[in-house]
Protein backbone atom coordinates (compact mmCIF):
# COMPACT_ATOMS: atom_id res chain seq x y z
CA UNK A 1 0.00 0.00 0.00
CA UNK A 2 1.42 3.44 -0.88
CA UNK A 3 1.92 6.04 1.83
CA UNK A 4 1.13 9.44 0.35
CA UNK A 5 2.11 12.97 1.29
CA UNK A 6 -1.28 14.72 1.54
CA UNK A 7 0.16 18.08 0.49
CA UNK A 8 1.55 16.76 -2.81
CA UNK A 9 -0.58 13.63 -3.40
CA UNK A 10 2.69 11.82 -4.18
CA UNK A 11 3.85 8.47 -2.83
CA UNK A 12 6.61 8.78 -0.22
CA UNK A 13 6.80 5.16 0.95
CA UNK A 14 5.22 1.74 0.59
CA UNK A 15 4.06 -0.56 3.37
CA UNK A 16 2.85 -4.14 3.25
CA UNK A 17 -0.56 -4.72 4.76
CA UNK A 18 -0.46 -7.64 7.17
CA UNK A 19 -2.82 -10.58 7.16
CA UNK A 20 -3.83 -13.41 9.44
CA UNK A 21 -0.39 -15.01 9.53
CA UNK A 22 1.31 -11.71 10.42
CA UNK A 23 -1.15 -10.92 13.18
CA UNK A 24 -0.92 -14.45 14.57
CA UNK A 25 2.87 -14.29 14.60
CA UNK A 26 2.87 -10.96 16.45
CA UNK A 27 0.34 -12.18 19.02
CA UNK A 28 2.32 -15.41 19.53
CA UNK A 29 5.51 -13.44 20.12
CA UNK A 30 3.77 -11.17 22.62
CA UNK A 31 2.19 -14.14 24.40
CA UNK A 32 5.55 -15.91 24.68
CA UNK A 33 7.22 -12.79 26.08
CA UNK A 34 4.47 -11.97 28.57
CA UNK A 35 5.33 -14.19 31.57
CA UNK A 36 8.89 -12.89 31.88
CA UNK A 37 7.96 -9.26 31.26
CA UNK A 38 5.04 -9.41 33.69
CA UNK A 39 7.36 -10.84 36.37
CA UNK A 40 9.90 -8.05 35.88
CA UNK A 41 10.26 -5.64 38.78
CA UNK A 42 8.26 -2.48 37.96
CA UNK A 43 11.38 -0.39 38.57
CA UNK A 44 13.22 -2.36 35.87
CA UNK A 45 10.37 -1.76 33.43
CA UNK A 46 10.52 1.93 34.29
CA UNK A 47 14.27 1.97 33.68
CA UNK A 48 13.71 0.57 30.19
CA UNK A 49 11.13 3.29 29.51
CA UNK A 50 13.65 5.87 30.71
CA UNK A 51 16.12 4.57 28.13
CA UNK A 52 13.38 4.88 25.52
CA UNK A 53 12.81 8.54 26.27
CA UNK A 54 16.51 9.26 25.78
CA UNK A 55 16.42 7.53 22.40
CA UNK A 56 13.20 9.40 21.53
CA UNK A 57 14.94 12.71 22.17
CA UNK A 58 17.77 11.86 19.77
CA UNK A 59 15.29 10.97 17.02
CA UNK A 60 12.91 13.90 17.58
CA UNK A 61 13.75 15.60 14.27
CA UNK A 62 13.26 12.34 12.35
CA UNK A 63 9.92 11.84 14.07
CA UNK A 64 8.75 15.37 13.27
CA UNK A 65 9.65 14.98 9.60
CA UNK A 66 7.88 11.61 9.40
CA UNK A 67 4.67 12.93 10.96
CA UNK A 68 4.66 16.06 8.84
CA UNK A 69 5.13 14.11 5.62
CA UNK A 70 2.68 11.28 6.32
CA UNK A 71 -0.32 13.20 7.71
CA UNK A 72 0.33 16.83 6.78
CA UNK A 73 1.02 18.54 10.10
CA UNK A 74 2.93 21.81 9.58
CA UNK A 75 6.53 21.19 10.54
CA UNK A 76 6.39 23.67 13.43
CA UNK A 77 3.36 21.85 14.89
CA UNK A 78 5.00 18.49 14.24
CA UNK A 79 8.16 19.48 16.12
CA UNK A 80 6.30 20.93 19.10
CA UNK A 81 2.86 19.49 19.76
CA UNK A 82 2.99 16.29 17.71
CA UNK A 83 6.41 15.03 18.80
CA UNK A 84 6.16 16.80 22.14
CA UNK A 85 2.94 15.07 23.10
CA UNK A 86 4.59 11.68 22.67
CA UNK A 87 7.50 12.69 24.86
CA UNK A 88 5.15 14.23 27.41
CA UNK A 89 3.04 11.09 27.74
CA UNK A 90 6.15 8.94 28.09
CA UNK A 91 7.54 11.20 30.82
CA UNK A 92 4.23 11.27 32.64
CA UNK A 93 3.87 7.48 32.45
CA UNK A 94 7.30 7.08 34.00
CA UNK A 95 6.44 9.54 36.79
CA UNK A 96 3.09 7.87 37.42
CA UNK A 97 4.52 4.34 37.36
CA UNK A 98 7.11 5.27 39.99
CA UNK A 99 4.29 6.33 42.32
CA UNK A 100 1.90 3.50 41.44
CA UNK A 101 1.21 1.04 44.29
CA UNK A 102 0.91 -2.37 42.65
CA UNK A 103 0.31 -4.16 45.98
CA UNK A 104 -1.54 -2.79 49.01
CA UNK A 105 -3.71 -3.92 51.93
CA UNK A 106 -7.46 -3.77 51.44
CA UNK A 107 -7.77 -1.58 54.53
CA UNK A 108 -7.31 -1.35 58.28
CA UNK A 109 -10.43 -3.46 58.78
CA UNK A 110 -8.88 -6.38 56.82
CA UNK A 111 -5.14 -6.58 57.50
CA UNK A 112 -4.91 -10.08 56.02
CA UNK A 113 -6.37 -9.11 52.65
CA UNK A 114 -4.15 -7.81 49.87
CA UNK A 115 -5.04 -6.06 46.63
CA UNK A 116 -2.70 -6.95 43.78
CA UNK A 117 -2.61 -5.16 40.44
CA UNK A 118 -1.54 -7.69 37.82
CA UNK A 119 -0.79 -6.93 34.16
CA UNK A 120 -3.76 -8.04 32.04
CA UNK A 121 -1.76 -9.83 29.35
CA UNK A 122 -1.35 -9.27 25.62
CA UNK A 123 -2.73 -5.95 24.39
CA UNK A 124 -3.83 -4.96 20.89
CA UNK A 125 -3.28 -1.22 20.45
CA UNK A 126 -5.04 0.27 17.42
CA UNK A 127 -4.19 3.92 16.80
CA UNK A 128 -5.32 6.73 14.44
CA UNK A 129 -3.50 9.03 12.07
CA UNK A 130 -4.39 12.49 13.37
CA UNK A 131 -2.02 12.68 16.38
CA UNK A 132 0.22 9.67 15.74
CA UNK A 133 2.67 9.78 18.65
CA UNK A 134 0.17 11.29 21.05
CA UNK A 135 -2.13 8.29 20.65
CA UNK A 136 0.55 5.63 20.27
CA UNK A 137 2.41 6.70 23.40
CA UNK A 138 -0.80 7.05 25.44
CA UNK A 139 -1.22 3.31 24.90
CA UNK A 140 2.25 1.81 24.48
CA UNK A 141 3.93 3.47 27.47
CA UNK A 142 1.34 2.60 30.16
CA UNK A 143 0.82 -0.92 28.79
CA UNK A 144 4.55 -1.64 29.01
CA UNK A 145 4.82 0.03 32.42
CA UNK A 146 1.98 -2.17 33.68
CA UNK A 147 3.85 -5.29 32.60
CA UNK A 148 1.82 -6.11 29.50
CA UNK A 149 3.17 -7.06 26.10
CA UNK A 150 1.72 -5.34 23.06
CA UNK A 151 0.85 -5.59 19.39
CA UNK A 152 0.56 -2.16 17.82
CA UNK A 153 -1.46 -1.59 14.66
CA UNK A 154 -0.97 2.04 13.63
CA UNK A 155 -3.14 3.71 11.03
CA UNK A 156 -2.17 2.68 7.54
CA UNK A 157 -2.26 6.41 6.67
CA UNK A 158 0.48 7.30 9.18
CA UNK A 159 2.68 4.23 9.60
CA UNK A 160 6.09 5.86 9.25
CA UNK A 161 6.12 7.40 12.73
CA UNK A 162 5.17 4.06 14.30
CA UNK A 163 7.89 2.23 12.38
CA UNK A 164 10.34 4.83 13.67
CA UNK A 165 9.13 4.21 17.22
CA UNK A 166 9.71 0.47 16.72
CA UNK A 167 13.34 1.26 15.89
CA UNK A 168 13.58 3.34 19.07
CA UNK A 169 12.10 0.58 21.23
CA UNK A 170 14.62 -1.85 19.80
CA UNK A 171 17.44 0.60 20.52
CA UNK A 172 16.21 1.06 24.10
CA UNK A 173 16.71 -2.64 24.77
CA UNK A 174 13.22 -3.97 25.35
CA UNK A 175 13.19 -7.78 25.40
CA UNK A 176 12.22 -9.54 22.19
CA UNK A 177 8.46 -9.98 21.81
CA UNK A 178 7.45 -7.34 24.34
CA UNK A 179 6.61 -4.86 21.58
CA UNK A 180 5.35 -5.92 18.16
CA UNK A 181 4.10 -3.89 15.20
CA UNK A 182 1.88 -5.08 12.37
CA UNK A 183 0.82 -2.73 9.60
CA UNK A 184 -2.63 -3.23 8.18
CA UNK A 185 -6.07 -1.73 7.79
CA UNK A 186 -8.99 -1.88 10.20
CA UNK A 187 -10.99 -4.41 8.23
CA UNK A 188 -7.97 -6.71 8.08
CA UNK A 189 -5.49 -6.67 10.94
CA UNK A 190 -7.74 -4.57 13.18
CA UNK A 191 -10.54 -7.13 13.05
CA UNK A 192 -8.14 -10.05 13.46
CA UNK A 193 -6.63 -8.56 16.60
CA UNK A 194 -10.00 -7.54 18.04
CA UNK A 195 -11.35 -11.08 17.82
CA UNK A 196 -8.11 -12.95 18.55
CA UNK A 197 -8.46 -15.43 21.44
CA UNK A 198 -4.94 -14.66 22.74
CA UNK A 199 -5.52 -10.91 22.96
CA UNK A 200 -6.61 -9.85 26.45
CA UNK A 201 -7.15 -6.11 25.92
CA UNK A 202 -8.06 -4.02 22.88
CA UNK A 203 -7.32 -0.32 23.22
CA UNK A 204 -8.65 1.63 20.25
CA UNK A 205 -8.73 5.29 19.28
CA UNK A 206 -10.72 6.34 16.23
CA UNK A 207 -14.23 6.79 14.96
CA UNK A 208 -17.32 5.77 16.90
CA UNK A 209 -18.38 3.61 13.96
CA UNK A 210 -15.13 1.63 14.09
CA UNK A 211 -15.29 1.43 17.88
CA UNK A 212 -18.70 -0.24 17.69
CA UNK A 213 -17.37 -2.81 15.22
CA UNK A 214 -14.36 -3.53 17.43
CA UNK A 215 -16.60 -4.02 20.47
CA UNK A 216 -18.70 -6.52 18.55
CA UNK A 217 -15.63 -8.37 17.27
CA UNK A 218 -14.20 -8.59 20.80
CA UNK A 219 -17.42 -9.75 22.45
CA UNK A 220 -17.10 -13.46 21.66
CA UNK A 221 -13.81 -13.73 23.54
CA UNK A 222 -14.94 -11.50 26.46
CA UNK A 223 -11.86 -9.30 26.43
CA UNK A 224 -11.43 -5.83 27.90
CA UNK A 225 -12.13 -3.10 25.35
CA UNK A 226 -11.06 0.51 25.89
CA UNK A 227 -12.35 3.07 23.38
CA UNK A 228 -11.48 6.72 22.76
CA UNK A 229 -13.87 7.76 20.02
CA UNK A 230 -15.43 10.77 18.35
CA UNK A 231 -16.56 14.12 19.65
CA UNK A 232 -18.69 17.14 18.85
CA UNK A 233 -17.49 19.35 21.67
CA UNK A 234 -19.38 22.52 22.62
CA UNK A 235 -17.72 25.81 23.50
CA UNK A 236 -20.07 27.91 25.66
CA UNK A 237 -19.36 31.65 25.36
CA UNK A 238 -21.19 33.77 27.95
CA UNK A 239 -21.45 37.55 27.65
CA UNK A 240 -19.49 38.14 30.88
CA UNK A 241 -16.20 36.85 29.41
CA UNK A 242 -13.63 38.57 27.22
CA UNK A 243 -15.61 37.80 24.07
CA UNK A 244 -12.95 38.83 21.58
CA UNK A 245 -10.29 36.65 23.20
CA UNK A 246 -12.62 33.72 23.82
CA UNK A 247 -13.91 33.57 20.25
CA UNK A 248 -10.51 34.04 18.63
CA UNK A 249 -8.97 31.32 20.81
CA UNK A 250 -11.95 29.05 20.29
CA UNK A 251 -11.81 29.37 16.52
CA UNK A 252 -8.04 28.84 16.50
CA UNK A 253 -8.45 25.71 18.59
CA UNK A 254 -11.09 24.40 16.19
CA UNK A 255 -8.82 24.98 13.18
CA UNK A 256 -5.64 23.60 14.84
CA UNK A 257 -4.24 20.46 13.18
CA UNK A 258 -6.63 21.32 10.31
CA UNK A 259 -9.55 20.47 12.59
CA UNK A 260 -8.45 16.83 12.86
CA UNK A 261 -8.73 16.49 16.63
CA UNK A 262 -11.41 14.49 18.44
CA UNK A 263 -11.68 17.09 21.22
CA UNK A 264 -11.88 20.10 18.89
CA UNK A 265 -14.43 22.72 19.98
CA UNK A 266 -16.51 22.62 16.81
CA UNK A 267 -19.85 23.88 18.23
CA UNK A 268 -19.63 27.45 19.53
CA UNK A 269 -22.70 28.35 21.58
CA UNK A 270 -22.83 32.10 22.19
CA UNK A 271 -25.07 34.21 24.43
CA UNK A 272 -27.38 36.20 22.18
CA UNK A 273 -26.31 39.63 23.50
CA UNK A 274 -22.80 39.10 22.03
CA UNK A 275 -23.70 36.66 19.26
CA UNK A 276 -23.35 39.02 16.28
CA UNK A 277 -20.01 40.19 17.63
CA UNK A 278 -18.84 36.59 17.99
CA UNK A 279 -19.85 35.74 14.43
CA UNK A 280 -17.77 38.63 13.08
CA UNK A 281 -14.75 37.68 15.19
CA UNK A 282 -14.91 33.99 14.21
CA UNK A 283 -15.25 34.85 10.51
CA UNK A 284 -12.29 37.23 10.72
CA UNK A 285 -10.20 34.56 12.45
CA UNK A 286 -11.01 32.06 9.71
CA UNK A 287 -10.12 34.55 7.00
CA UNK A 288 -6.84 35.31 8.76
CA UNK A 289 -5.88 31.63 9.19
CA UNK A 290 -3.19 30.84 6.67
CA UNK A 291 -3.16 27.56 4.75
CA UNK A 292 0.23 26.49 3.49
CA UNK A 293 2.52 23.56 2.76
CA UNK A 294 3.49 21.55 5.86
CA UNK A 295 7.16 21.83 4.95
CA UNK A 296 7.07 25.62 5.22
CA UNK A 297 7.88 27.23 8.55
CA UNK A 298 5.42 29.54 10.24
CA UNK A 299 2.03 29.49 11.88
CA UNK A 300 -0.47 27.96 9.46
CA UNK A 301 -2.58 24.87 8.92
CA UNK A 302 -1.77 22.13 6.44
CA UNK A 303 -3.88 19.72 4.40
CA UNK A 304 -6.33 17.08 5.50
CA UNK A 305 -4.82 13.62 5.69
CA UNK A 306 -6.29 12.03 2.54
CA UNK A 307 -8.57 12.35 -0.45
CA UNK A 308 -11.29 10.47 1.41
CA UNK A 309 -11.13 12.93 4.29
CA UNK A 310 -11.10 15.86 1.86
CA UNK A 311 -14.21 14.54 0.11
CA UNK A 312 -15.99 14.04 3.44
CA UNK A 313 -15.25 17.56 4.68
CA UNK A 314 -16.25 19.11 1.34
CA UNK A 315 -19.51 17.18 1.49
CA UNK A 316 -20.20 18.32 5.05
CA UNK A 317 -19.57 21.98 4.13
CA UNK A 318 -21.96 21.68 1.20
CA UNK A 319 -24.51 20.01 3.46
CA UNK A 320 -24.27 22.93 5.88
CA UNK A 321 -25.05 25.32 3.03
CA UNK A 322 -27.88 23.15 1.71
CA UNK A 323 -29.50 22.82 5.14
CA UNK A 324 -29.61 26.60 5.58
CA UNK A 325 -26.72 27.53 7.85
CA UNK A 326 -25.28 30.98 7.05
CA UNK A 327 -21.79 30.67 5.56
CA UNK A 328 -19.67 33.59 6.85
CA UNK A 329 -16.15 32.36 6.01
CA UNK A 330 -14.54 29.70 3.84
CA UNK A 331 -16.71 27.26 1.93
CA UNK A 332 -16.24 24.45 -0.55
CA UNK A 333 -13.16 24.05 -2.71
CA UNK A 334 -9.46 24.47 -2.11
CA UNK A 335 -7.99 27.79 -0.93
CA UNK A 336 -7.10 30.22 -3.71
CA UNK A 337 -3.90 29.34 -5.52
CA UNK A 338 -3.88 25.67 -4.45
CA UNK A 339 -4.74 23.04 -7.04
CA UNK A 340 -2.93 20.04 -5.53
CA UNK A 341 -3.04 18.50 -2.08
CA UNK A 342 -5.97 18.00 0.27
CA UNK A 343 -6.16 21.60 1.45
CA UNK A 344 -9.46 23.11 2.62
CA UNK A 345 -10.64 26.57 3.56
CA UNK A 346 -11.12 27.33 7.27
CA UNK A 347 -14.90 27.60 7.36
CA UNK A 348 -17.40 29.22 9.71
CA UNK A 349 -21.17 28.81 9.74
CA UNK A 350 -23.54 31.03 11.72
CA UNK A 351 -27.18 30.50 12.67
CA UNK A 352 -26.87 26.73 12.83
CA UNK A 353 -29.71 24.82 14.45
CA UNK A 354 -29.66 21.73 16.66
CA UNK A 355 -31.00 19.44 13.93
CA UNK A 356 -28.39 20.34 11.28
CA UNK A 357 -25.83 17.77 10.17
CA UNK A 358 -22.92 20.14 10.88
CA UNK A 359 -24.10 20.30 14.51
CA UNK A 360 -24.93 16.60 14.93
CA UNK A 361 -22.02 14.86 13.19
CA UNK A 362 -18.26 14.99 13.62
CA UNK A 363 -16.69 16.66 10.58
CA UNK A 364 -12.97 16.31 11.41
CA UNK A 365 -11.96 19.36 9.44
CA UNK A 366 -11.53 23.10 10.11
CA UNK A 367 -15.25 23.82 10.23
CA UNK A 368 -16.85 25.83 13.06
CA UNK A 369 -20.61 26.23 13.59
CA UNK A 370 -22.12 28.96 15.79
CA UNK A 371 -25.50 28.93 17.54
CA UNK A 372 -27.05 31.57 19.85
CA UNK A 373 -28.58 30.93 23.27
CA UNK A 374 -30.52 33.14 25.69
CA UNK A 375 -30.12 31.56 29.12
CA UNK A 376 -27.69 29.43 31.07
CA UNK A 377 -30.27 26.65 31.13
CA UNK A 378 -30.60 26.73 27.35
CA UNK A 379 -26.83 26.70 26.89
CA UNK A 380 -26.51 23.55 28.99
CA UNK A 381 -29.35 21.86 27.14
CA UNK A 382 -27.82 22.66 23.73
CA UNK A 383 -24.37 21.54 24.86
CA UNK A 384 -25.68 18.19 26.07
CA UNK A 385 -27.86 17.63 23.00
CA UNK A 386 -25.38 15.32 21.29
CA UNK A 387 -24.61 11.60 21.17
CA UNK A 388 -21.03 12.49 22.09
CA UNK A 389 -19.50 13.57 25.37
CA UNK A 390 -15.75 13.89 25.00
CA UNK A 391 -14.98 17.50 25.94
CA UNK A 392 -16.67 20.83 26.63
CA UNK A 393 -15.38 24.36 27.04
CA UNK A 394 -16.76 27.23 29.11
CA UNK A 395 -15.94 30.93 28.71
CA UNK A 396 -17.24 33.11 31.55
CA UNK A 397 -16.07 35.74 34.03
CA UNK A 398 -18.26 34.26 36.78
CA UNK A 399 -16.54 31.45 38.72
CA UNK A 400 -19.78 30.29 40.30
CA UNK A 401 -21.40 30.03 36.87
CA UNK A 402 -18.42 28.05 35.63
CA UNK A 403 -18.85 25.58 38.51
CA UNK A 404 -22.61 25.29 37.98
CA UNK A 405 -22.36 24.73 34.26
CA UNK A 406 -19.39 22.35 34.48
CA UNK A 407 -21.27 20.20 36.98
CA UNK A 408 -24.14 19.70 34.53
CA UNK A 409 -22.26 19.16 31.28
CA UNK A 410 -22.20 15.53 30.21
CA UNK A 411 -18.59 15.35 29.03
CA UNK A 412 -15.44 13.73 30.29
CA UNK A 413 -13.23 16.81 30.10
CA UNK A 414 -14.26 20.40 30.90
CA UNK A 415 -11.91 23.34 30.37
CA UNK A 416 -12.74 26.82 31.62
CA UNK A 417 -11.46 30.07 30.09
CA UNK A 418 -8.73 28.43 28.05
CA UNK A 419 -7.13 26.53 30.91
CA UNK A 420 -4.98 23.66 29.67
CA UNK A 421 -5.21 20.11 30.94
CA UNK A 422 -2.44 19.17 33.37
CA UNK A 423 -0.09 16.26 32.71
CA UNK A 424 -1.65 13.06 34.00
CA UNK A 425 -5.21 14.31 33.62
CA UNK A 426 -7.48 11.48 32.38
CA UNK A 427 -8.46 11.70 28.70
CA UNK A 428 -11.79 10.25 27.63
CA UNK A 429 -15.49 10.90 27.46
CA UNK A 430 -19.12 10.02 28.10
CA UNK A 431 -21.71 8.39 25.84
CA UNK A 432 -20.56 7.55 22.30
CA UNK A 433 -17.21 9.24 22.87
CA UNK A 434 -15.88 6.05 24.38
CA UNK A 435 -15.25 3.76 27.32
CA UNK A 436 -12.32 4.11 29.72
CA UNK A 437 -9.65 6.75 30.24
CA UNK A 438 -6.08 7.32 29.06
CA UNK A 439 -3.29 9.17 30.84
CA UNK A 440 -1.96 9.25 34.39
CA UNK A 441 -2.96 6.59 36.92
CA UNK A 442 -6.12 5.87 34.93
CA UNK A 443 -4.06 5.03 31.86
CA UNK A 444 -2.00 2.43 33.70
CA UNK A 445 -5.09 0.96 35.37
CA UNK A 446 -6.55 0.25 31.92
CA UNK A 447 -3.88 -2.47 31.54
CA UNK A 448 -4.16 -4.04 35.00
CA UNK A 449 -6.36 -6.71 36.54
CA UNK A 450 -7.28 -6.52 40.23
CA UNK A 451 -6.59 -9.64 42.29
CA UNK A 452 -7.59 -10.07 45.95
CA UNK A 453 -5.66 -12.41 48.21
CA UNK A 454 -7.00 -13.22 51.65
CA UNK A 455 -5.14 -14.73 54.59
CA UNK A 456 -1.48 -14.39 53.53
CA UNK A 457 -0.45 -11.48 55.76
Amino acid sequence: MPVENPSTEKKIATITLGGVADADAAVAAAKAAFPAWAATDPLDRIATLERLIEVYKTRAEDMAQAISREMGAPIALAKTAQVGSGAGHLKNTIRTAKAFVFERPLGDHAPGDMIIHDPVGVCALITPWNWPMNQVMLKVAPALAAGCTVVLKPSELSPLSAILLAEMIDAAGFPSGVFNLVNGDGAGVGTILSSHPDIDVVSFTGSTRAGILISKAAADTVKTVSLELGGKSPNLVFDDCDVDKAVRMGAAFCFNNTGQSCNAATRMLVQRSVYDQAVEIAAAKADATKVDLPSNSGNHIGPLVSEAQFDKVQSMIQTGIDEGARLVAGGVGRPEGMNRGWFVKPTVFADATADMTIIREEIFGPVLALMPFDSEEEAIALANDTPYGLAAYIQTGDKERARRVAARLRAGMIQVNGASRAAGSPFGGYKQSGVGREGGFWGIEEFLEIKTISGIV
